[in-house]
């Protein structure tokens, strides 16, 4: 209901509709239910830390897609770049990351 509700707004309000879609649910939906099945605030500060530093690598491919597409590259190529992009940082910083001291 929320991606029906983002993409219909983001039709006529394309700012409202990515405020909609960015709305971290999921994670909030998981430490809820993290929380439920395990209340340790030790615990839920780890996983919240660790979702924090997740999100990062994901931001750049809201960067890459509409650069793509700005050049005239279609949609899904732009789509594929930007995953293939969110991937490939993902792998860096699970890699990385402990390396610097990261708890993932």
């Amino acid at each position: 209901m929320l991606i029906a509700v983002a993409s219909t707004m983001a039709k006529r309000y394309p700012g409202f509709g990515a405020l909609i879609a960015s709305l971290p649910l999921v994670s909030v939906l998981g430490m809820i239910w993290l929380w439920n099945e395990r209340p340790d605030a030790e615990n839920m500060a780890a996983h919240a830390r660790a979702t924090f530093w997740y999100v990062l690598p994901s931001l750049p491919m809201f960067l890459l897609i509409p650069a793509l597409m700005q050049h005239r590259v279609g949609f899904w190529p732009a789509l594929l770049a930007g995953c293939g992009l969110t991937i490939a940082l993902y792998t860096a910083l699970t890699w990385l990351g402990p390396r610097f001291g990261l708890q993932l």
